[in-house]
């Protein structure tokens, strides 16, 4: 089975092509992006939109793929599209301060990675935020988990109804639509940790594990180890070892930590000057597999802010990564991982808030067992 470490390069390509815009426009003058407008949603709603503020949209664009898609009990003439960004209560936002939605997808279908991260302009910090696949979302469909939000809206409305979909369903968990979606396919995964020639992990612990039904053999020591891009997916897939050898610390969460390790060591390794001599080949790996909003106009900005992150004492340590804690559930024979309102709150308002005012848990809709 493959899994969905595949996509993980995500927030490692971003940071390739903003360090691509900052070497092409090195000496221009760039801008901020200019702050998303703050839509809230009314208290009374109104027509064509849901009960979460979702304007709902019925007519059937055409198809952008012939693959079939289970929809999993969805409606198959409904696509939904964000209408509102942000709750009721929300005028103001904080300056300099952007947020962004990123989507890993396996085999461009199911969206096994995802994250909401932000970055302020004013600290010059980066939060990173990944949100349990297995999560819960729309009590009224059955059986529906945050991994399929992309394939129902990608269904009829191809990758803008996927990415709706997705915006859709995380607003429902955090509260407000992230300014930038990045979405990209998990094969992007191989080709970014080879092109900056291989990363360096820090292995916890000694790893070994076979499956000869996968043809898959997982085996590392313990320390610092040099992975290319088959090794770096090995490793980021181990949670259990064989008959006499340890498991990984955290089951599921040990393998989210393991995802982030490898994230921040391909930043790291994009962030170094020599980097940019792979400008070509960056750029090609960004028109094939990534579709996003952010534009070539907002690019050189962000590429400035990373250039400064790396010149700076720490580097990456300016880039702190979280996972939203779960507790896993049951229900109907159904596996799920829960959110805790108030757990998810707390993070929130002190990471990727964008308000000036805090979130509450009313703000969210997040579904409990």
């Amino acid at each position: 089975m493959r899994v969905f470490y595949k996509s993980m390069a995500i927030t490692m390509l971003v940071v390739a092509v903003l360090l691509i815009a900052g070497a092409i426009l090195l000496n221009q003058v760039t801008q901020p992006p200019e702050q998303r407008e703050v839509l809230s949603r009314p208290d009374d709603g109104e027509l064509l939109v849901d009960a979460d503020g979702f304007l709902i949209v019925h007519p059937n664009p055409p198809r952008e793929t012939e693959n079939e898609i289970d929809n999993e009990n969805e409606n198959d003439n409904e696509i939904i599209f964000p209408m509102y960004n942000a709750p009721a209560w929300a005028e103001d936002r904080r300056e300099y301060f952007w947020t962004f939605l990123i989507v890993g997808l396996n085999e461009g279908t199911n969206a096994n990675t995802v994250m909401v991260a932000s970055y302020c302009g004013v600290t010059r910090e980066a939060i990173l935020i990944s949100i349990p696949r297995d999560v819960p979302v729309h009590p009224t469909r059955n059986g529906r988990r945050l991994s399929s939000s992309y394939m129902i809206g990608a269904r009829n409305g191809g990758k803008a109804g996927g990415v709706a979909a997705m915006q859709r369903d995380v607003q429902t968990i955090i509260g407000f639509i992230p300014d930038f979606y990045v979405l990209i396919d998990y094969d992007t995964f191989f080709t970014i940790i080879d092109a900056v020639g291989g990363i360096y992990i820090d292995v916890p612990i000694r790893m070994f594990y076979t499956d000869p039904f996968q043809n898959l053999r997982i085996d590392f020591q313990p320390g610092l180890q040099h992975m290319n891009s088959r090794q770096a997916l090995e490793f980021s897939r181990f949670r259990q070892g064989d008959r006499g050898f340890p498991d990984l610390p955290g089951g599921d969460l040990g393998r989210v930590q393991s995802q982030q390790a490898v994230i921040n060591a391909v930043i790291r390794e994009l962030l170094r000057p020599e980097s940019l001599l792979r400008i070509p080949e960056f750029i090609s790996i960004f028109n094939e597999s990534v579709y996003t909003n952010i534009s070539l106009g907002d690019l050189p900005f962000f590429a400035g802010e990373l250039n400064h992150i790396r010149r700076t004492e720490g580097g990456t340590d300016a880039l702190t990564s979280y996972t939203f804690a779960t507790h896993g559930g049951m229900v109907n024979g159904v596996s799920y991982q829960f959110l805790t309102p108030a757990n998810v709150v707390e993070l929130l308002n002190r990471t990727v808030n964008p308000f000036d005012q805090d979130l509450s848990a009313a703000d969210l809709r997040i579904i409990r067992p």
